[in-house]
């Protein structure tokens, strides 16, 4: 049954309008749905490249569209967040990241939970550059599509068509996400006082 439903070509326009639109509602599946198809794919009905660059390539028009937005929004923006104190603090905490961070942090978050939305969201706010921020949101993007392409892969070819072949790698991305979670939380480390 889920060879028939992810099978086919219109797989991969679910899976690039899944990946674009989850920057404003991360809680569409669009992970899982990259890593059911990949799994399928990987039985030879479809293609694992053309899964990659089709949702790598998704990712970084939903940054860029996002981004966007928050740049001409960003005084509506300002305003919601400076009336959530929840928000407020998230923003703190992502200035503190990024600025620790920088790259690496887009990266990363676009394997953390609703992550991407927050960085791509707050770089567009924030007014950084795009020439800063589009590049380490491709490779972020182009990170995750292999990475959840690989695992459909990986699950097919070692545990065959059982159901565990679509468990297994779709735990392995949640925890992906959990660690990803961890790195962005994870507080400063402290700098050494200078030598006199």
């Amino acid at each position: 049954m889920l060879e028939s439903v992810a099978a086919g070509p219109w797989i991969y326009a679910a899976v690039a309008l899944s990946v674009l639109l989850d920057v404003f509602l991360p809680i569409l599946p669009s992970g899982v749905l990259l890593v059911t198809a990949a799994t399928v794919a990987a039985a030879g009905d479809g293609s694992l490249p053309a899964l990659v660059l089709c949702a790598a390539a998704a990712s970084l028009l939903g940054d860029l569209a996002a981004y966007r937005l928050a740049w001409h929004g960003r005084s509506r923006l300002h305003r919601a967040v400076a009336r959530s104190p929840r928000l407020r603090r998230a923003q703190e905490r992502l200035g503190t990241a990024l600025a620790r961070g920088g790259g690496a942090l887009v990266v990363v978050a676009r394997f953390a939970p609703a992550g991407r939305s927050v960085v791509s969201l707050a770089a567009g706010a924030a007014r950084r550059r795009a020439a800063h921020f589009l590049p380490w949101s491709a490779l972020a993007g182009a990170a995750w599509a292999t990475y959840s392409v690989a695992l459909g892969y990986l699950g097919r070819q070692w545990l065959g068509t059982t159901w565990t072949a679509l468990a297994v790698p779709v735990l392995a991305l949640f925890l992906a996400g959990a660690l990803a979670l961890c790195l962005i939380r994870r507080p400063p480390a402290a700098t050494p006082p200078p030598h006199s």
